[in-house]
């Protein structure tokens, strides 16, 4: 059994930063890809980045260049540093691993950001 929790949400003006951090309880992000989903209130879920095993990474269009997505496969751990942030990314914070074709979800971080 897999379980992730996430953790480094809170409260912050337009154009603050806040690192996400989401601890796995096995070794398990060395070789599975993670990801970061958010969904704001009203909306859907959307993929927000996500590192592969071989520490590629993706984003979506609206935080692109300013998240970056990062892994400490010695802790068990997968960040994501949000900087410039804007009103638009108030959300729940989700981190999310496949392993064995079994999907894992933390139980989200929530990030509020004011104008």
């Amino acid at each position: 059994q897999v379980q992730l929790v996430e953790s480094g949400g809170g409260s912050v003006q337009a154009g603050g930063s806040l690192r996400l951090s989401c601890a796995a309880s096995g070794s398990i992000f060395s070789i599975n890809a993670v990801d970061w989903y958010r969904q704001a209130p009203g909306k859907q879920r959307e993929l927000v980045a996500r590192i592969t095993s071989g520490d590629s990474t993706n984003y979506t269009d609206s935080v692109m260049g300013r998240f970056t997505i990062s892994r400490n496969n010695a802790q068990n751990t997968v960040y994501l540093q949000k900087n410039s942030l804007k009103p638009e990314d108030t959300a729940v914070y989700y981190c999310h691993t496949l392993v064995h074709m079994a999907h894992y979800w933390g139980k989200g971080t929530l990030v509020t950001v004011s104008s």
